[in-house]
């Protein structure tokens, strides 16, 4: 017999997966188990995924529910793996601890680079791996080296079509093929999460501001963000404001916000989920509310809103983001990218609603080779075959508007064009002038 595990670290990862079990991504199987893991700061303090509204909907595709944070207490999820000398030990304790006995595990992955992910895949060896994206990050480099043993056991890469027409960059090395879900199967599992919701503030037609979570920004930064979107999306002429905090950002200044909108003579309202801590998820406003305009800095749910519902959709904010992300490999580098590059911002003449919705061509217009060069500078060990798509794209496209989106330092570092004059980049690639120059360096120290 064997036994499916399917690792979760919050409501919007379970929803995938649910939308990939309804859509027969996955062989039978004898048992499937969830597992939860909450790698926030604080696990303990913070509200578990399967208090969300919605969550019991979506329990019923699996057999069992069950908790790593549990497994591993009191060490932290998302900072430990095991050591080589304890795998062994791990899986008899796990098996027994979760009635696995000798049966064949699949795991159903989702950043396979980061310690939960390494972690099972490290102590249940053998077994096929699927791994799942459930946002935009997929569509950048794995963010790291993945050991041989774990990368070939991959089989699929599941992830929401939110980029029509562009493969996903994850697990590339590999050869890993890359499965869109279904849209219908995700839409159908939102519904279920919004029939379960319940009724909370917002009125149809108001404009949707979808608050960005922890980043490089201080709080007064942040505060001064919520203020600009407020007076942006006032500008539009928009009445009606329904604000929704993100499930792990600080606690906006709410009161703030409020008053700025009576300034502005516009009513501003935060839905309520039910749950103390919880969000309402931006899906379920989506079902509910049919905003007329969606706006965000770098979250998926502004892709799910422009592609899979059709709503207008503009964002603000990406500039100040792209400047402080350090370092330049930070794993919301291509979120943020894709945003910028792709909507239009809610200060420009763009921001209207009778804007083309995202189709293939406007993706491929905005984002055909600038993903593959910043995918590139970001893990140019990882994905060294990227490095001539990265040279085309900086020789041919590398202007005032797309500098934003690389480092000098980076660039020259690479020596990709941009920086290092075309004649002279074969100096940077040369093992004998490399190594002449490291031994002049170390003279001169001397």
């Amino acid at each position: 017999m064997t036994t499916q595990i399917f690792v979760a670290s919050g409501l919007r990862g379970t929803a995938v997966l649910a939308a990939a079990l309804d859509s027969g991504c996955f062989r039978e199987a004898g048992r499937r188990v969830l597992l939860l893991c909450d790698g926030s700061a604080v696990p303990e303090a913070a509200v578990p995924a399967d208090a969300s509204p919605g969550f019991g909907r979506l329990r019923t595709r699996f057999d069992q529910a069950l908790s790593w944070n549990d497994a591993v207490f009191p060490l932290h999820p998302g900072a430990w793996t095991p050591r080589p000398d304890d795998v062994p030990l791990w899986e008899r304790h796990l098996r027994r601890a979760w009635g696995l006995g000798d049966e064949e595990v699949e795991l159903a992955l989702e950043s396979p680079h980061t310690a939960p992910a390494l972690a099972l895949a490290q102590i249940f060896t053998g077994g096929p791996v699927t791994v799942y994206a459930d946002g935009l990050a997929g569509y950048g480099p794995t963010g790291g080296k993945l050991p041989p043993l774990i990368g070939t056991r991959v089989r699929q890469l599941l992830h929401p079509d939110l980029l029509p027409g562009l493969e996903p960059l994850l697990l590339g090395e590999f050869g890993v093929p890359a499965r869109p879900l279904p849209a219908p199967a995700l839409l159908k599992v939102f519904r279920e999460l919004a029939e379960d919701t319940p009724e909370s503030g917002g009125s149809d037609g108001a404009a949707l501001l979808l608050l960005p979570g922890p980043g490089p920004l201080s709080a007064a930064e942040e505060t001064e963000l919520h203020l600009r979107m407020v007076r942006g999306t006032a500008a539009l002429g928009h009445t009606r404001l329904v604000v929704r905090p993100h499930p792990e950002g600080p606690a906006p200044a709410l009161p703030a916000l409020r008053a700025e909108a009576e300034r502005l003579g516009a009513e501003l309202t935060v839905p309520d989920s039910g749950v103390p801590g919880v969000p309402v998820p931006a899906e379920v406003l989506y079902e509910r509310l049919r905003p007329a305009l969606v706006v965000g800095c770098s979250s998926t749910a502004l892709l799910t809103a422009a592609v899979h519902y059709g709503l207008p959709v503009a964002r603000t904010g990406t500039g100040t983001l792209l400047e402080r992300l350090t370092p330049y490999e930070n794993p919301a580098r291509i979120p943020v990218t894709v945003i910028d590059a792709l909507l239009p911002d809610l200060a420009g003449p763009a921001a209207a609603p009778d804007r083309p919705p995202v189709t293939v061509a406007t993706v491929a217009e905005a984002l055909d080779g600038l993903l593959p060069a910043v995918a590139f500078a970001m893990q140019p060990r990882v994905r060294p075959d990227l490095r001539p798509a990265a040279e085309r794209y900086l020789a041919g496209h590398l202007d005032a508007r797309t500098w934003r989106y690389f480092k000098r330092r980076r660039l020259g570092a690479l020596a990709l064009p941009g920086v290092v004059p075309a004649r002279l980049a074969f100096v940077r690639r040369s093992p004998v002038l490399r190594r002449i120059a490291r031994r002049a360096r170390a003279l001169r120290h001397r």
